[in-house]
C-alpha cells in the first residue's frame, strides 16, 4: 500500500510539473474547454428557463397537461393557431359526456375540460349609432311626457351632437376621396346627397317637426356610411367556465367578474380590449408609454414612436365624435387649463395635447387620463354590453349569438403576448349554438314549434300511410289541408338569445353535446407519461378513435420552439467540443511525441505502461477540470449578470410569449451545472486517449537513440 501511495504521488508530481512547463499547450486546450463550459451553462439555462415558463404558461392556460381530439381529423391539434392565424380542423367529439366519463375514472385524472376553438367576427361598434340611440332614448321619453327638468338641455345636446357627427362624417369622405379608389367613390355617389341633407340647417330646423321620420333616415342612410364601422376577428375558446376557472389557474379576471354559472357569457381578453376596441389615440399613447417605461425607448430619434405620436394626432376626429357640444366645452376647458394654452378650439387643443417630446410626454399623457378620458368612452365593448358574434356554422349559413361580456381577462406571463392575450373565453352551450350544433334551448324550441303547428315524427315506411290515409289511397282535401293552422310567432333571434342568456345550464346539459377537444388536468402532473398510456387504454377499451398529446404537441408549432432550441443547443455543443476533441487530441500528440525520450527513461527504470497512460490521462483531465470548472463558474456568472441587467428582453410579440414575459430571467439549474463540467472532464480524457496509447509504444530502447 506505501508503494502504491509514492507511486501516485510520484504519478500526480510529473503530470502538474509538465503541464506548468507546457502552459501554452494547457491555456490552448483549457481556452477550448472553458468556451464550451460556458455555452452550455448559459444555453441549458436559458432553454430549461424557456421550457419552464412555457410550460407554465401553456398548460395553465389553455392546454392543461394533455389533450384529446378526434384521431378523424384533418389537422393535428394546434391550441394557438396554425401558421397564418388559421384554426385547426378538428372533427368533432359527438358525444363529450361519454369521453369524459371514460377518462375520469383513471385515479391521477383531476379534471376534464371540453373545448371549442375557433374565431368568429365582432363588430366593434359605430359611435354615430351609439349617438343615435341616446337620441331616440330622449325622443321616446319627450313622447311620454317625461318630466325630468332636464331632458330639454340632453334632447338638445344629443342633437346637437349627432348634427356635428354628422358634418364630421359627410367632411371625412370628400376628403378621402383623394386616397379612396374611384370607383369606391362612384358608388358611394348617391350617398353624397344624403349626407349634405344631414349636414343641412334646413334638415335640423324640420328636425322637431318629425323626429322619428328623422331618426329612421339617419340610422338607414347615414350611419351605414360611416368610416368607423368595422368588424375584427376574435379568437376564443367555447367550454365549461365553471370547469375552466377551476382548472387553469393562469386566467385572472382584471375587470368584471366571473360569468355565473351555468349561464350564457363572455370574457375578452383585456389584451385584445386594448389593441382592437379600445380609442385609437389612447391605445397609441398607452404604447409610447409602456415602450418608455419597460424598455427605455426614447421619442426623440426613434422613427416607430414618432410615427405613432403622428398617428395618435391623426385620430383627434374619432374622440371629436364621442364628445357632444357640453362635453366638448367641458373638454377645451379641461384641456386649456392643464396645457398651459390660451386656445380654445378643441381640436387644436387636441393636436397641442398630441404633439410632445421626452420632456413632455408624462405630462401629456397624465393629462390625457386625468383630464379627457373621464368623458370619453375609452372601450368600444364595456363590461356589461352585450357583443354579437358572427361565424359561419357547420352547415355552411353565418350563425350569430349575441353574449353578455362579463369581464375581462389575462394569463399571467401572457399578458402581453398577443398569441394568448387576444384568446376570449365563452360557455361552450354558445359555442354550440353558434356553429349549428344541438342545444337543450335549440331542442325545446323546435319541440315547441312542432306543438305548435301539430306536427309529429313520420318514419320513412310509414309516410305514405301517415300522410295520405293509406297506401295507393286518394287524399281528400280534408285529409290533406287542415281546418285550422296556429302560425307560430317568434320575435327572432334577439328574443331568443335574451331567453338563452336568462336560462342557467345544468352541468348534465354543459356536458351532454359536442366539444372539439378536450383538456386534461392531473393531479400529479410529474406521472403525465403514465397517465397518457392510461387514457389511450381507457378510450380503447370504449372504442373511441382519439388522440391523447402533451402540451408541447398541442401548442403546435410554438410548442415545439423548446425542443427545437434544445437541439440547437446540443448542436452547438456538440460541434464546440468535437473541434476541443480535434485541437486537444492533436495538441496532445505533438507533446508526446517531444516527450519519447522522457518517457523512454520511465520505462527505463521501471515504469509500466498503465503508469504512462495514467499520467497523460492525468494531465488531459487536470486541464479539461480546471478550465471546467472555471468555465462553468464564468457561465454561471454571466447568467447571474444577464438577471442583474434585468434579463434577455423580449423583442417581438413571439419571444414574449415564449418567454413567458416581457424578459427572460435564465436560472442556474445544478443538472446544467454538473453536464457542463462532466463534459469538458469526458472531452478531455477522450482527447488524451490516442497521445497515452502512443506513449505506450516508445520502447527504452528507441527512446535512447531518438535525437529529439
Amino acid at each position: 500500500m506505501p508503494s502504491r501511495i509514492g507511486a501516485a504521488r510520484v504519478l500526480v508530481e510529473i503530470a502538474f510539473r509538465n503541464l506548468f512547463v507546457s502552459k501554452a499547450k494547457s491555456l490552448i486546450v483549457g481556452g477550448i474547454v472553458l468556451v464550451g463550459a460556458v455555452v452550455l451553462v448559459i444555453g441549458s439555462s436559458v432553454v430549461e428557463t424557456i421550457d419552464s415558463g412555457m410550460k407554465s404558461g401553456v398548460q395553465g392556460s389553455l392546454a392543461g397537461q394533455l389533450q384529446v381530439f378526434s384521431a378523424r381529423s384533418k389537422d393535428d391539434l394546434s391550441l394557438y393557431g396554425k401558421p397564418g392565424g388559421e384554426v385547426s380542423q378538428l372533427e368533432p367529439i359527438e358525444d363529450f359526456a361519454a369521453l369524459k366519463r371514460a377518462i375520469v375514472k383513471i385515479p391521477n385524472v383531476k379534471d376534464v375540460i371540453p373545448m371549442g376553438i375557433d374565431v368568429a367576427m365582432v363588430a366593434t361598434g359605430n359611435e354615430l349609432d351609439i349617438a343615435l340611440e341616446k337620441l331616440r332614448a330622449d325622443v321616446r321619453e319627450r313622447g311620454q311626457g317625461g318630466g325630468d327638468p332636464s331632458l330639454t338641455s340632453r334632447y338638445e345636446a344629443h342633437k346637437a351632437h349627432v348634427r356635428r357627427m354628422a358634418a364630421l362624417l359627410h367632411q371625412d369622405l370628400q376628403e378621402s376621396s383623394s386616397v379612396v379608389d374611384h370607383e369606391f367613390l362612384e358608388d358611394r355617389a348617391r350617398e353624397g346627397s344624403d349626407r349634405e341633407r344631414a349636414a343641412s340647417d334646413a334638415f335640423w330646423a324640420a328636425f322637431d317637426a318629425d323626429p322619428l321620420g328623422s331618426l329612421e333616415f339617419l340610422e338607414n342612410r347615414i350611419a351605414p356610411q360611416s368610416l368607423t364601422n368595422a368588424f375584427t376577428i376574435l379568437r376564443y375558446v367555447g367550454t365549461d367556465l365553471d370547469g375552466y376557472q377551476r382548472a387553469f389557474d393562469s386566467m385572472r379576471i382584471v375587470e368584471g367578474t366571473a360569468v355565473p354559472k351555468g349561464q350564457r357569457g363572455i370574457l375578452l381578453g383585456k389584451l385584445f380590449a386594448d389593441d382592437w376596441l379600445k380609442l385609437k389615440a389612447a391605445r397609441l399613447f398607452d404604447k409610447i408609454h409602456d415602450e418608455r417605461a419597460t424598455r427605455g425607448r426614447r421619442i426623440d430619434g426613434d422613427e416607430e414612436l414618432g410615427r405613432w405620436l403622428k398617428e395618435a394626432r391623426g385620430r383627434t376626429n374619432d374622440i371629436l365624435l364621442q364628445l357632444d357640444p357640453i362635453n366638448a366645452s367641458q373638454a377645451a376647458a379641461r384641456l386649456g387649463r392643464a396645457l398651459g394654452s390660451h386656445e380654445t378650439d378643441l381640436q387644436a387643443l387636441l393636436s397641442q395635447l398630441f404633439t410632445c417630446d421626452d420632456s413632455s410626454f408624462d405630462r401629456h399623457y397624465a393629462i390625457f387620463y386625468d383630464e379627457l378620458a373621464p368623458l370619453l368612452r375609452l372601450y368600444s365593448v364595456r363590461v356589461g354590453d352585450s357583443i354579437v358574434l358572427k361565424a359561419p356554422s357547420k352547415s355552411g349559413y353565418m350563425g350569430s349569438v349575441s353574449l353578455p361580456v362579463y369581464g375581462f381577462i389575462e394569463f399571467r406571463g401572457l399578458e402581453k403576448s398577443s398569441i394568448a392575450g387576444w384568446l376570449g373565453v365563452m360557455d361552450i352551450v354558445s359555442w354550440r349554438g353558434l356553429f349549428g350544433y344541438m342545444t337543450a334551448e335549440r331542442a325545446s324550441e323546435i319541440r315547441a314549434m312542432k306543438a305548435q303547428v301539430g306536427s309529429r315524427d313520420v318514419s320513412h315506411e310509414n309516410a305514405d300511410a301517415e300522410l295520405f290515409g293509406g297506401a295507393g289511397a286518394a287524399p281528400s282535401a280534408e285529409s290533406v289541408l287542415p281546418q285550422h293552422i296556429e302560425v307560430p310567432v317568434f320575435d327572432g333571434a334577439a328574443r331568443r338569445a335574451d331567453a338563452g342568456q336568462r336560462r342557467v345550464s345544468t352541468q348534465a346539459e354543459i356536458d351532454d353535446g359536442v366539444a372539439l377537444n378536450a383538456a386534461i388536468v392531473l393531479h400529479d402532473p410529474a406521472r403525465t407519461l403514465e397517465t397518457m398510456r392510461d387514457v389511450k387504454a381507457a378510450l380503447a377499451a370504449a372504442h373511441m378513435d382519439m388522440k391523447v398529446v402533451g402540451w408541447q404537441e398541442a401548442a403546435g408549432t410554438l410548442g415545439q420552439f423548446v425542443s427545437l432550441a434544445r437541439i440547437i443547443l446540443y448542436t452547438a455543443g456538440f460541434f464546440i467540443f468535437a473541434v476541443a476533441l480535434v485541437i486537444i487530441n492533436n495538441a496532445m500528440v505533438m507533446a508526446t511525441l517531444r516527450r519519447v525520450k522522457e518517457i523512454g527513461t520511465l520505462r527505463a527504470i521501471g515504469a509500466q505502461k498503465r503508469f504512462v497512460i495514467a499520467m497523460l490521462l492525468l494531465e488531459t483531465s487536470a486541464v479539461g477540470l480546471a478550465f471546467g470548472a472555471a468555465g462553468t463558474l464564468l457561465g454561471a456568472g454571466l447568467v447571474v449578470l444577464i438577471r442583474v441587467m434585468g434579463g434577455i428582453p423580449a423583442t417581438n410579440d413571439e419571444m414574449y410569449f415564449f418567454f413567458s414575459g416581457a424578459s427572460l430571467m435564465p436560472r442556474l439549474g445544478a443538472l446544467g451545472l454538473l453536464v457542463a463540467l462532466g463534459v469538458a472532464f469526458v472531452v478531455s480524457v477522450l482527447s488524451g486517449l490516442y497521445p497515452a496509447l502512443i506513449a505506450t509504444r516508445v520502447t527504452p530502447l528507441e527512446a535512447m537513440q531518438s535525437d529529439d
